[in-house]
């Protein structure tokens, strides 16, 4: 379900410039960005490389079981 939000022009002017470089639509980045607050917010311990590193992997295709030999 989508919800229609205010947000201000600064917000959404730095989301178009992030989204380029990304490659994501905005709604995609600002999307991105509120989960990486989410999970700083319930993991304070956490770096941000680790989350950054959490939320790639979660992205890449799953490749099925290693097998050894």
């Amino acid at each position: 379900m989508s919800v229609t939000v205010k947000l201000s022009e600064h917000l959404v002017e730095q989301a178009r410039r992030y989204a380029h470089i990304e490659h994501r639509s905005v709604p995609k980045q600002i999307e991105h960005w509120s989960m990486i607050g989410k999970i700083a917010e319930e993991n304070p311990d956490l770096p941000f490389t680790l989350i950054r590193d959490i939320l790639v992997a979660d992205e890449e295709e799953a490749i099925g079981e290693y097998r050894f030999g």
